[in-house]
């Protein structure tokens, strides 16, 4: 399809969306005219009904965008769900507190409509997300590309495009080797491409001439592309300059990172100490063994500490030395896989996030003989060192447990060179939606003891 054609996307989605969250504010605006306006201490009239029915729209449209609830098309639809629902729980529960501080209820009173409104939006979104899909699957087929590739290998690059044809379908490769000119005539060809881990030289070749031709190009970004997205834009001169400050932290951004920590750490505690009296419970009427589990990690400029975590795995599971779990590993234990899957084996975690050892967000730490191997192969690795490990992160969020430690650094690089108060807030929220996501708990491959992957064919 011509590229041309795409420009329409983002209208065709924008006004899908904005059907969807006028609905679901319909639904509660008819929810609050004839039930809870009436409960107010305080008598509304048009603006101030207004204003109450807009906050609602307001809160549809922050939590569908943050949990991925609109990306039609761009997720899949089971995904697009999910974050649907999130944002559906989210937006009600906040709406329930603020009807709760206008009418003056105790909390927990006048529930009783809440669930009929949110089982009609669940039902609504199915709806929306099953014919939406169906129209952009029909006004935008995927993408027929050519893929470029050079001495690494496109294996793992082909088999993530591959898991998302409905978007991306390789029709074709093509070695660096061949030669530019011939490169350069075959890009001719798509209206799409995509470049892999080539020399920069190459691949810039490839940028400027498809930015000519007005051609799609996806491309893999190298380790400094990621170091520049963090840098300042200085206009003094007739030339751009662009300054990377690599000096971390700022003062004000180091206290309030670790005010955050502090108070998500204790809420995180108090809240999270039933079901930590569960797992504390399991794990002891399973085989009566230890129910935490320490190990020595590494953190900011290489630091190490002892990191805590509910046993998941048989006592002396590693007799054999350091190794990262697997996929359908038989170390697990009934009660571990339970635990594992929903993230819930890392709830100790918070008391070293108090601690002042750990933060909330930031790259997770690594024991310190699986980071030599993976400095060795990748010397950059260390550059994840330049913030304090964290109990979620970008990688975590965006990446999976067996993602390999290249493409986890360049994501824990994108988080440290684009680190803001909000960006952690986002991940934070952003965390919930992958406690119960199996891609997000699974091991390397049995073949592997390290995440490390060969490079080459």
């Amino acid at each position: 399809m011509d590229n041309k054609n795409y420009q329409y996307k983002r209208i065709f989605m924008f006004w899908a969306g904005v059907l969807f969250v006028a609905i679901q504010t319909a639904l509660f605006a008819w929810q609050w005219y004839h039930i809870y306006r009436g409960m107010m201490l305080v008598q509304y009239y048009r603006r101030g009904d207004w204003a109450v029915i807009g906050l609602y729209g307001l809160f549809c449209v922050l939590f569908l965008k943050l949990f991925g609830g609109l990306k039609v098309g761009y997720l899949r639809n089971m995904d697009v769900l999910f974050g649907q629902t999130l944002a559906i729980c989210f937006q009600n529960a906040v709406v329930y507190l603020q009807l709760a501080l206008l009418g003056k209820w105790k909390f927990g009173t006048h529930l009783e409509h809440f669930p009929f409104l949110m089982l009609t939006e669940f039902g609504l979104a199915i709806i929306w997300t099953i014919m939406t899909r169906h129209f952009y699957a029909k006004l935008y087929p995927p993408h027929q590309m050519l893929l470029i590739y050079g001495d690494i290998s496109p294996r793992l690059l082909m088999q993530k495009l591959d898991s998302r044809q409905d978007r991306y379908q390789i029709r074709e490769t093509i070695k660096l080797d061949a030669g530019m000119d011939v490169i350069l005539e075959k890009i001719k060809e798509y209206d799409t491409i995509i470049i892999g881990d080539i020399p920069s030289r190459e691949r810039n070749e490839f940028l400027k001439f498809c930015y000519w031709h007005e051609i799609r190009c996806y491309s893999i970004p190298k380790i400094s592309d990621i170091i520049i997205t963090g840098a300042d834009r200085i206009d003094l001169f007739d030339s751009i300059l662009m300054l990377s400050r690599n000096n971390g932290l700022s003062i004000g951004q180091r206290f309030f990172k670790r005010l955050m920590d502090i108070v998500i750490s204790l809420v995180g505690i108090i809240l999270s100490s039933p079901i930590m009296l569960i797992i504390v419970i399991a794990i002891k009427l399973y085989d009566h063994g230890p129910v935490f589990y320490t190990q020595e990690r590494i953190t900011k400029d290489g630091k190490s500490f002892q990191i805590l975590k509910f046993r998941s795995m048989i006592v002396e599971s590693e007799a054999a030395g350091a190794q990262l779990a697997q996929a359908d590993d038989d170390r697990i234990t009934p009660v571990g896989r339970i635990i594992r899957r929903t993230h819930f084996d890392e709830l100790p975690q918070l008391f070293n996030i108090l601690h002042g050892e750990m933060s909330v967000v930031g790259p997770r730490p690594e024991r310190q003989e699986i980071f030599d191997q993976y400095e060795e192969s990748i010397p950059e690795f260390k550059f994840r060192l330049k913030m304090k490990a964290g109990l979620t992160g970008y990688a975590q969020v965006y990446g999976q447990y067996n993602t390999v430690p290249y493409d986890k650094l360049k994501l824990d690089l994108t988080y440290i060179e684009n680190y803001s108060f909000w960006l952690d807030l986002k991940l934070c929220l952003l965390t919930a939606k992958i406690l119960f996501q199996k891609e997000k708990s699974e091991g390397v491959d049995n073949s592997q003891t390290t995440a490390l992957v060969d490079k080459k064919e």
